[in-house]
């Protein structure tokens, strides 16, 4: 049980008969002059990343590249994830998110650090404005953990946390090459092999008042990367150059953010982008995010050979332990790249 209180899920909330308003605590106040767009979204060719052929993956890399510095987001396609995987993941996410509210006080957190949180918002203990928003974040690598309920979503967790890592890899080799490091640096420097992985399943319901309401504030991620699949209904969108974008993935294709992380070791080339979750009158969402950092016990900070001996930049941001990094921005509100900023030592 959470040492806090006992959690009051949004789901639950979002079926109440008679609903036709939010609560105060959720209205969340947008800028007026926001706008949301499309976009035209840079598209990874994963296949062409891991080609044999010099040429093709060179020119991957160099897509991998521009995507990283320009936008902090792309799409990834031909990754090689079986659909009828993805979708069972997402269908067993549903069925936890469908437990009776008598099942699912014991997934509840001691502490952020639980390797099983079952929650609301973002920080409930914390939170101003509540996030329209269930979660269920499951630390899966390296100790595997799972709810032992439904039997589905165990089942179907190994195999696509394993896949997710099995990308992830790949990513990171490419992008250690994008900054002229040898192709295993930043596995060696992040101690990749025991490297953290969350399993985050997000559940946004219906929403009477999706104008006034957020599924969840505007963040970047902690870690390197995050993949993310959904099901078809969108609510995710990101911010570039100042402006909100809406995200309309292609079909069978993984959707990846920068994290603060990747920012950090490399050293403010590629920046980690801030997004966020809007909701809707008509249906619920359903997203799966799978969160990809370095070891707990790395101390991450710029790459060595980025800023060491002559001709090194200087560090923009201070070295920090990824395990006190991730305990302090998930202990507190969600607010931007607020968790960034404190460890940036220079403008």
């Amino acid at each position: 049980m959470a040492a806090t209180r006992s959690i009051s899920c949004v789901k639950h909330l979002a079926e109440s008969p008679n609903l036709s308003s939010i609560p105060s605590n959720y209205i969340y106040h947008t800028d007026p002059a926001e706008t949301e767009v499309e976009a035209s979204i840079p598209v990874i060719d994963f296949s062409l990343l891991t080609s044999h052929n010099p040429h093709h993956k060179a020119e991957a890399i160099h897509d991998l590249d521009q995507a990283c510095q320009d936008w902090g987001f792309f799409i990834l396609v031909n990754h090689g994830m079986p659909e009828e995987l993805r979708q069972g993941v997402l269908e067993a996410a549903a069925e936890f998110f469908n437990l009776s509210e008598a099942e699912k006080p014991e997934f509840e957190p001691e502490n952020v650090l639980s390797p099983i949180r079952y929650g609301t918002s973002f920080n409930a203990a914390t939170d101003n404005v509540f996030c329209w928003r269930d979660f269920l974040k499951v630390f899966v690598h390296p100790h595997f953990a799972s709810p032992h309920k439904p039997q589905s979503l165990r089942q179907l967790l190994p195999e696509y946390c394993e896949r997710s890592r099995d990308v992830v890899s790949k990513l990171s080799k490419a992008i250690s090459q994008s900054l002229g490091l040898e192709e295993t640096e930043m596995e060696t420097e992040l101690e990749l092999r025991s490297s953290l992985q969350i399993f985050v399943a997000n559940y946004y319901p219906r929403c009477p008042n999706p104008e006034a309401a957020m599924g969840i504030l505007p963040h970047s991620d902690h870690g390197l990367f995050t993949l993310l699949i959904q099901n078809d209904v969108g609510g995710l969108q990101i911010q570039h150059h100042q402006r909100w974008f809406n995200v309309n993935p292609p079909p069978n294709s993984i959707l990846v953010n920068t994290g603060d992380h990747l920012e950090i070791f490399s050293n403010g080339k590629y920046k980690s982008v801030l997004h966020r979750a809007v909701v809707n009158d008509k249906t619920a969402r359903i997203s799966i995010a799978t969160a990809n950092g370095p070891s707990l016990d790395a101390v991450v900070a710029p790459a060595r050979r980025l800023v060491e001996g002559e001709g090194g930049a200087v560090a923009v941001y201070a070295a920090m332990k990824y395990k006190d990094y991730l305990l302090e921005q998930q202990s507190g509100q969600l607010d931007g790249k607020t968790m960034l900023k404190r460890v940036r030592i220079q403008d």
